[in-house]
């Protein structure tokens, strides 16, 4: 009787993953279709804004070389 429940469930567990991996190649080659079709599937609206950096952007500051190590070279 454990064999037959344990191959029961081997059988439900493989035709689970074979539903599941049926519907996500549905749906990849649906996207696909639409790809190569170039109709889009969901449009979206655009939003206007204004972008502004939360920081002000500086410049790089250049190491000075000190005296003593101008007069070294």
């Amino acid at each position: 009787m454990t064999f037959a429940l344990a191959t029961l469930a081997f059988l439900a567990a493989g035709w689970l993953a074979i539903v599941a991996l049926a519907q996500t190649a549905e749906d990849y080659g649906l996207k696909v279709r639409e790809a190569l079709s170039g109709t889009p599937r969901l449009v979206l609206p655009a939003i206007a804004g204004r972008l502004s950096p939360r920081y002000p952007a500086r410049r790089t500051v250049r190491p000075q070389p000190r005296p003593a190590w101008r007069a070294a070279a």
